[in-house]
């Protein structure tokens, strides 16, 4: 199960990013973080655009809204989403 927290600043959530996938998609979990798949390279911050503009999409929510908390040089990342609440973001991963 994905654990997603609410703060004053917005929603967190962890994620695990595998670059050069065959699609964009979320994958499944790996221990408590959501296991993304992105067809974009991990280099000059290709992935990491790739990753703010895959969740931006996938939770209807502005690019400026979706931001990289923690881990913008690895694998496991803390998104945060500002805006939404938990239950929102939860429904829409599951959708």
């Amino acid at each position: 199960m994905v654990a997603i927290r609410e703060t004053d600043q917005g929603v967190t959530f962890a994620v695990k990013v595998h670059p050069r996938a065959k699609k964009d998609a979320i994958t499944g979990e790996i221990g408590d973080a959501i296991k993304l798949s992105l067809t974009t390279p991990p280099t000059e911050g290709r992935a990491n655009e790739a990753c703010i503009e895959f969740l931006a999409k996938l939770l209807k929510v502005p690019r400026s809204s979706v931001t990289i908390a923690s881990g913008l040089s690895s694998r496991n990342k803390v998104i945060r989403i500002s805006g939404v609440t938990g239950d929102y973001v939860r429904d829409r991963l599951r959708a």
